[in-house]
């Protein structure tokens, strides 16, 4: 997925003046800082504000840290180079005791807050929405409320990142979308008139 968002999204998010990126669902929060560190990687994330929602107030605690376990950072490490990365991940945490702890610089523009899904209303308008693997615990009726919220959360011309298990069909809104990369359902809002 992030290789993918590196080579397809990044080039026109790197038009836009600042970028509001609202990751729902965040869990523990692997994928934001994995967003963090891709924008920072690009000259992005000076510019950017990533919204990092969940409902459950303990992961979310858990995510603000960014305190993660030694034997997951060695996956994460690999997850990094087959995404493109151009560094080595080490340089954005630094190893305490048995964890490691996300650098500070990457959390500086991160806003952690609670947001259930089911019953919040709009939460801004967005560039870029992330919701992988959390529409899958759905039933229909339910998609379709949150895929409303995403469309109405989303500037035209936004992207959509939903997990590969998961798609826009039954959704209501699948017509006001377009395929970035439907493999890695990396979707964009059209923009009126086109």
């Amino acid at each position: 997925f992030y290789r993918r968002f590196r080579e397809d999204v990044v080039p026109l998010l790197k038009t836009f003046p600042f970028i509001k990126i609202w990751h729902a669902g965040c869990s523990t929060g692997e994928e934001i800082y994995s967003m963090a560190i891709l924008l920072e990687e690009e000259g992005l994330y000076e510019r950017a504000m990533i919204y990092a929602t969940d409902i459950d107030k303990n992961v979310l605690a858990s995510a603000k840290k960014g305190i993660y376990s030694v034997s997951s950072i060695r996956q994460y490490g690999e997850n990094y180079i087959q995404a493109g990365g151009k560094g080595s991940l080490s340089d954005y945490y630094t190893c305490k005791y048995d964890g490691v702890i996300i650098d500070q610089r990457l959390r500086r523009n991160i806003l952690f807050a609670d947001h259930d899904l089911a019953t919040d209303q709009v939460f801004g308008e967005m560039n870029v929405i992330v919701c992988r693997n959390v529409l899958i615990y759905f039933d229909r009726d339910l998609q379709r409320r949150v895929f409303q919220l995403f469309r109405d959360s989303l500037d035209m011309g936004g992207f959509l990142c939903l997990g590969t298990k998961e798609s826009l069909n039954f959704s209501g809104i699948a017509e006001e979308f377009e395929p970035v990369d439907a493999q890695m359902k990396i979707f964009r809002r059209k923009q009126h008139g086109l």
